[in-house]
């Protein structure tokens, strides 16, 4: 039953996302011709420049929808973690409310890993976003940390994991937490705890799948009006000549 759910939505993603890059393909070259026409390092082409940029991240997001749904093909390459985390981190920075203080701990040594950049860069928002919308109204702390790990195959609970040195990947909040009996439906498709302008309950399915995908593991620790934390586990490449 799972899989024929996954299945549907991913049918169902696959056609949303082609509908969707139709619109995004004459945004992009509108917006590209009013760089063009604009007067150079005027204001209004500094807009026009940061409505582009806006449109490449949402075709980014296009390809990783239709990624979800298995009619694109992925991009899997040595991918630097902290690059990424930095850039995400910028474009939420922007969005979230001044009473959200944002704490990062990123260790620049950690390895490379095997991915899609733009799944990454998914994971990142999705979780953050979450973290945010848990202190939208109480304010908080989001703190995000990136560190290298070694995982033993046989260690308890982490039997699917391979061994070796891993990417840990620690988005934690200050928010609202979540209830025992949640954390068990939190990767259900569809499942949400959210009002329903804010959240389709597809984001951590994704992630999760996305998790799977790189060969990793993402684990969930929570209590209510203690916080949640949510760590992801990705497994680091071998040194390359």
């Amino acid at each position: 039953m799972s899989a024929q759910k996954m299945e549907a939505i991913g049918t169902l993603a696959g056609g949303i996302a082609h509908d969707f890059n139709n619109i995004l393909s004459p945004m992009m070259g509108y917006s590209e011709m009013l760089i063009e026409d604009l007067p150079q390092d005027s204001m209004l082409q500094k807009n026009a420049k940061e409505v582009f940029r806006s449109v490449l991240r949402a075709k980014d997001l296009v390809k990783q929808i239709l990624a979800f749904s298995r009619q694109g093909d992925q991009e899997l390459k040595p991918v630097r973690l902290q690059s990424i985390l930095k850039e995400a981190l910028k474009l939420l920075s922007a969005s979230i409310p001044k009473t959200i203080d944002i704490q990062t701990n990123i260790d620049s040594h950690c390895g490379m890993i095997i991915a899609d950049p733009t799944h990454i860069h998914q994971i990142i928002m999705n979780l953050a976003t979450n973290a945010y919308h848990a202190m939208e109204d109480t304010g908080g702390q989001l703190k995000v940390t990136l560190k290298q790990t070694k995982i033993e195959s046989e260690y308890d609970g982490f039997l699917e994991l391979i061994s070796g040195k891993h990417a840990l990947l620690i988005v934690a909040d200050t928010g609202t937490g979540i209830k025992k009996n949640v954390i068990e439906k939190i990767f259900d498709p569809y499942f949400t705890t959210k009002v329903k302008d804010k959240g389709t309950g597809l984001g951590l399915s994704v992630v999760q799948g996305i998790v799977k995908s790189c060969n990793g593991d993402i684990r969930v620790y929570s209590e209510p009006d203690k916080g949640t934390e949510i760590r992801v586990y990705l497994p680091i490449i071998k040194k390359m000549a």
